[in-house]
């Protein structure tokens, strides 16, 4: 038996499944709040008393592999958004399990497209694929998590790190604004100020002394934060969500095209994450591709990337899943 984990700032997937002739069979899968917990081991231990409830306690868990938001340093994660820290040597004695991996939430996702089925992502833009091109993950949630998926023979090496801390680049005056306005409060300003559920939050900060602010819309976002910003520009068609959630639309477009052009993504940009599945409506309506593709000189060479939104939340488990049945 495996274990896999998928661990974010706000949510959490557990997996147990059974390695039977090469392949990953799931056995019990669930989703947790962070919220709930204190830490991560109160939660693992959760799912395991669940797993022994579903098929008694004689299962012998061979190999765990956990993907979370935070760099990697000897073995440990200091999540970024979470005041967690995992440790694999300590998770391995804890639960008596025979090895433990720990990685990147983003290099488990990137592991991830290669089990995702055809149903689990839509298409943005169709582009002219290379069936073996370089790729990129990028993805916003509680933060901003990019990943490469670079050639290598017939496989593919993922490349990872914190690309969504990488500098804020307005591409037009009122994002030069926003900008100054979050240079004014945090000083250097990432690209994760802006594209993140927080980030959605700091733009309709931003955007509120030039629009009226209905009550509704500003009851619901101290209540709800990002997602009643969204709800209420899909739904509502609330004038200052609408133009929040367009320039959120726009920036993370912009992002997403020069991690691309970076590697040349002919093999597949994948947008990620928990915020884009939600707004897949907003995503399509074309203000995120004109960002993506606005590159200048190079705009041609970007139009020939394809683009999907993983439209599945698994996508993170599904790869820290395949890396520990193949270590």
């Amino acid at each position: 038996m495996i274990l896999a984990g998928d661990i974010g700032g706000t949510k959490a997937l557990l997996l147990l499944a059974a390695l039977r002739r090469g392949r990953v069979e799931p056995v019990l899968e669930r989703r947790y709040s962070v919220a709930s917990f204190q830490g991560f081991s109160p939660m693992l231990a959760r799912f395991l008393d669940e797993c022994h409830e579903h098929r008694g306690r004689d299962a012998r868990l061979v190999s765990a592999c956990f993907g979370a938001a935070g760099p990697v340093s000897d073995a440990r994660i200091q999540m970024t958004n979470l005041p967690w820290c995992l440790d694999a040597g300590a998770i391995a004695a804890e639960f008596g399990i025979g090895r433990v991996l720990l990685v990147n939430d983003f290099e488990a996702a990137a592991r991830g497209i290669e089990a995702l089925a055809p149903g689990d992502s839509a298409l943005l833009q169709r582009g002219e694929p290379l069936p073996h091109g370089a790729r990129v993950i990028i993805g916003a949630g509680s933060g901003l998590g990019v990943a490469y998926a670079l050639p290598q023979g017939k496989r593919y090496q993922v490349m990872f790190g914190e690309g969504g801390h990488a500098g804020f680049a307005p591409a037009d005056d009122e994002q030069m604004r926003l900008w100054q306005t979050l240079h004014a409060q945090f000083g250097r300003v990432s690209v994760e100020r802006v594209v993140s559920g927080p980030g959605l939050v700091r733009i309709y900060e931003f955007l509120r002394a030039t629009v009226p602010e209905p009550p509704a819309l500003r009851e619901s976002v101290r209540a709800e934060g990002a997602a009643a910003i969204s709800r209420h520009a899909l739904e509502h068609g609330d004038p200052l969500a609408c133009r929040t959630l367009d320039l959120f639309i726009a920036c993370y477009g912009a992002a997403a095209g020069d991690h691309a052009l970076s590697v040349t993504a002919r093999g597949g940009v994948y947008i990620a994450g928990g915020i884009a599945p939600k707004i897949f409506s907003r995503l399509a309506a074309g203000g995120f591709m004109a960002a993506f593709n606005a590159k200048g000189p190079h705009a041609r060479l970007n139009l020939r990337m394809p683009v999907r939104v993983v439209t599945t939340e698994r996508l993170g488990l599904l790869g820290a899943a395949l890396i520990a049945a193949r270590r």
